[in-house]
């Protein structure tokens, strides 16, 4: 499909189907209506600018909320909808059939969520099972402050990502 394809499927979608896909992207309803919003796109460059532009900064609540369409590293995310089968392709790297690393990784998402009160979040494309432990490892000595930016970074890096398979449709 060529980007002036992908940027009229944008501009055509039924404004609440584009919000649905966006929300998968990144589960905080003002910033999928934001995007929305900002049509006609002129190219897809403007479509991922549209998304940086309403994501600068996500308060607490909005993080939190997107962090529930999230399951923890290391878990598979149940369910047939879009935000499952992406997550379930990006901690493709994760493997299943390690039981040492399936019970590390599930310490340290204890762990994490006892320091934080939150689910342990990374960017996951691309990373090893094992690689992910030790970004979690070396995350759990953050001040919450900090480490609340990193997550609100993973989740517009992870947003990214989705928004390209949301771009070809």
């Amino acid at each position: 499909m060529s980007r002036t394809t992908e940027t009229d499927r944008l501009n055509g979608l039924p404004r609440a189907e584009l919000v649905q896909q966006l929300l998968a992207c990144l589960d905080v309803p003002r910033w999928a209506a934001d995007i929305a919003d900002r049509r006609p796109f002129a190219d897809v460059d403007a479509f991922y600018q549209a998304a940086d532009d309403a994501a600068p900064e996500l308060t607490p609540e909005e993080i939190d909320g997107a962090l529930a369409a999230h399951p923890r590293i290391g878990e598979r995310a149940t369910g047939e909808n879009t935000s499952a089968k992406f997550s379930r392709n990006e901690q493709s790297g994760v493997d299943g059939g390690d039981a040492e690393l399936a019970r590390a990784l599930r310490e340290g998402n204890e762990a994490y969520e006892q320091r934080f009160g939150r689910v342990y979040l990374v960017c996951a494309s691309g990373r090893s099972g094992a690689e992910l432990l030790e970004i979690l490892h070396s995350r759990l000595d953050n001040e919450p402050g900090a480490e609340l930016r990193i997550v609100a970074d993973e989740l517009r890096k992870i947003a990214r990502l989705r928004l390209a398979k949301v771009i070809e449709g």
